[in-house]
């Protein structure tokens, strides 16, 4: 082989080197910041097979069980169960409660998964309207199926007449 063509290989193997090594640190960098949306029910009995591990972020939706919120009268730390159509998941948090937060409540909490069956959340969102719920967790908890807009029939609506 000639010098030239060696050193034309020499010059794409490290590019193709040096564009592998930043993909792949991209990858490891977006990996660590992942939060899978789970229900209770998922958390418990497994999301395609597979439950998830303790110490894993993660979402967790679901509506908050009457009677279960606890809140410390010395501190701003609260636990409550959540539940959509199967087992509860207890969530604990440090910090203040949305304004809609309340018992029977739609709810999502950010956190990290402490046992299999215990999250601790550093973010509580209430939902504003009682009737919304995630098209994954409605379908599991009315039987209701999701349809796109773009999807529905309404009709045609007449302009003029």
């Amino acid at each position: 082989m000639n010098p030239r063509r060696q050193k034309r290989l020499m010059a794409v193997s490290a590019i193709f080197l040096v564009l592998g090594g930043a993909i792949g640190l991209m990858l490891y960098a977006l990996s660590q910041n992942i939060d899978l949306f789970y229900t209770p029910s998922e958390i418990i009995e497994g999301k395609a097979g597979q439950i998830p591990d303790v110490g894993q972020r993660l979402r967790i939706g679901g509506m908050v069980v009457p009677g279960t919120v606890k809140r410390d009268q010395e501190t701003l730390a609260v636990s409550f169960d959540l539940v959509d159509i199967g087992p509860a998941v207890t969530v604990s948090y440090q910090g203040i409660l949305p304004d809609l937060f309340r018992e029977g409540q739609g709810i999502v909490a950010t956190g990290v998964l402490t046992t299999n069956n215990h999250i601790d959340a550093h973010e509580v969102l209430a939902k504003h309207d009682e009737e919304y719920m995630p098209p994954e967790l409605a379908e599991k908890m009315k039987g209701i199926k999701h349809v796109k807009p773009e999807q529905a029939n309404y009709g045609k609506i007449e302009v003029g007449k």
